[in-house]
């Protein structure tokens, strides 16, 4: 059993983000007395959310998730969540498209690599 501290450390999270997940019902470490005392499967709880925070999912989303023991609702959720971050990718290689343009014109709006992409969120729109 790891404190805290210990699983604060070795995932380099503040301890207070641990409390937090506790509140929202993410995870349920054991006391003793007022300590925590955190699990081997605590910490693949813990992993777990990190993996999915790293793909995108709100706190909400993983609990229902890991509380899911249905692996058809799961996949439903996971489906939900490949669509969001579609669009999120979508966004970020718009952004580094943008980035990427070095447009020598002074006014932007005359830029033909950003007229293009300004085409395209307005197709998307």
């Amino acid at each position: 059993m790891k404190s805290i501290g210990e699983v604060a450390a070795r995932f380099g999270l503040p301890a207070h983000v641990l409390r937090y997940w506790e509140a929202e019902g993410l995870l349920s470490p054991a006391r003793v007395g007022t300590r925590r005392r955190y699990t081997d499967a605590d910490l693949r709880r813990v992993a777990a959310i990190l993996v999915a925070k790293e793909a995108g999912w709100e706190l909400a989303d993983i609990r229902s998730m890991l509380a899911d023991r249905s692996a058809s609702g799961r996949a439903a959720m996971a489906a939900r969540q490949r669509e969001r971050l579609r669009i999120r990718i979508a966004r970020a290689q718009a952004a580094l498209e943008l980035l990427e343009g070095d447009c020598t014109h002074d006014d932007l709006m005359a830029c033909p690599h950003f007229q293009q992409l300004l085409d395209r969120q307005l197709e998307h729109s």
